[in-house]
C-alpha cells in the first residue's frame, strides 16, 4: 500500500529549461526530461493532497499531472519563481468552496499580501480567490491534520523553509543549511534538494555542495532539483552522479 507519494510538477531554475533566446545544447535538447518548468511539488498523504511553492508555471503544472485537488500550499520563500503562480488556484478554491491555507513566514505573507493585493481589496468580488494565511512560527506544525517539520536554511542572505513531510524531505533555494538544521532530515527515504549548477553560486547549492550535503544526511535516495541549463543534458549528468543521487525531473512520481 502506498503511504506517501511525491510528484515534481517543475525541477527548473528562476528561468526554466529551455531559457528563452538560449541555443545551448542543453536548452536545444528534444528529450523531455531537458523540459524545466520552474521547480514545485504535491505531496499526497493521509488524502491530503499538499503543494509545495506556486510559481508561474502552475496552470499547466496542475494540467500536465492532471491535478484537481490542493488542501494547502507551504512556501518556501517569496521569490517570484515560487509564488507568482497562486492565482491559478482560483478554480480549486471555487470547486472546494473554502479558502485556501497558505502556509509561511511572516516575510512571505507580507510578500505575498502585496503580490496579491487585489484579493484584500476586492475580498466581495466574485471571482477573486480565499486565502487562508498561516504563519509558521515552530519547527513542527500540522497541515490539514498531516505533520510538518520546518528546516531553516539560507539562500544568500534570505532566510527559507524546507519541509519534512512523513518520509520525504524537501530542501530547494539553499546555499547553506546548520548541522542541526540537517539532522531534521535522517530517517527520511527521500531528500529532494536544490543544485543550481557546476559552478560556485552565491545563493545556491553547485553539485559538489549539494552531494556533499547529500551525502552526510545517510539518505538512500536523494533527487537534485532547481537544476538551471548550465548543466550538461539529464542523461548525461545522471551517468556521473554517485550512487544514490538521481536527478530530478518534471512530473517524476516518488512513492513510498
Amino acid at each position: 500500500m502506498i503511504k506517501q507519494k511525491i510528484t515534481l510538477l517543475g525541477s527548473g531554475t528562476s528561468q526554466g529549461i529551455p531559457v528563452i533566446g538560449c541555443h545551448c545544447r542543453t536548452c536545444s535538447s528534444i528529450d523531455h526530461k531537458d523540459k524545466r518548468l520552474r521547480t514545485s511539488a504535491l505531496v499526497e498523504i493521509n488524502n491530503q493532497n499538499i503543494l509545495i511553492d506556486a510559481g508561474p508555471d502552475l496552470r499547466m503544472q496542475l494540467l500536465n499531472n492532471r491535478v484537481e485537488e490542493v488542501d494547502a500550499v507551504l512556501f518556501t520563500h517569496e521569490h517570484q519563481d515560487h509564488t507568482a503562480g497562486l492565482d491559478d488556484l482560483r478554480p480549486i478554491i471555487f470547486k472546494q468552496k473554502k479558502a485556501m491555507p497558505l502556509w509561511c513566514s511572516k516575510q512571505v505573507e507580507a510578500r505575498l499580501m502585496q503580490q496579491y493585493s487585489y484579493v484584500q481589496k476586492n475580498a466581495n468580488y466574485p471571482g477573486i480567490p480565499k486565502f487562508d494565511y498561516q504563519n509558521i512560527l515552530s519547527d513542527t506544525f500540522n497541515v490539514e491534520g498531516v505533520k510538518v517539520v520546518r528546516i531553516k536554511a539560507l539562500h544568500g542572505n534570505l532566510d527559507v523553509s524546507g519541509f519534512r513531510i512523513g518520509d520525504i524531505s524537501y530542501i530547494t533555494d539553499l546555499n547553506y543549511i546548520q548541522e542541526t538544521e540537517l539532522k531534521k532530515v535522517i530517517g527520511s527515504q527521500v531528500l529532494i534538494l536544490g543544485c543550481l549548477r557546476r559552478e560556485p553560486h552565491h545563493s545556491h547549492f553547485n553539485l559538489e555542495e549539494a552531494i556533499e550535503v547529500g551525502k552526510k544526511t545517510g539518505i538512500p535516495r536523494i533527487f537534485l532539483t532547481h537544476l538551471s541549463h548550465h548543466f550538461e543534458k539529464h542523461q548525461e549528468l545522471s551517468a556521473v552522479l554517485p550512487k544514490g543521487f538521481e536527478l530530478a525531473f518534471d512530473g517524476l512520481v516518488i512513492e513510498l
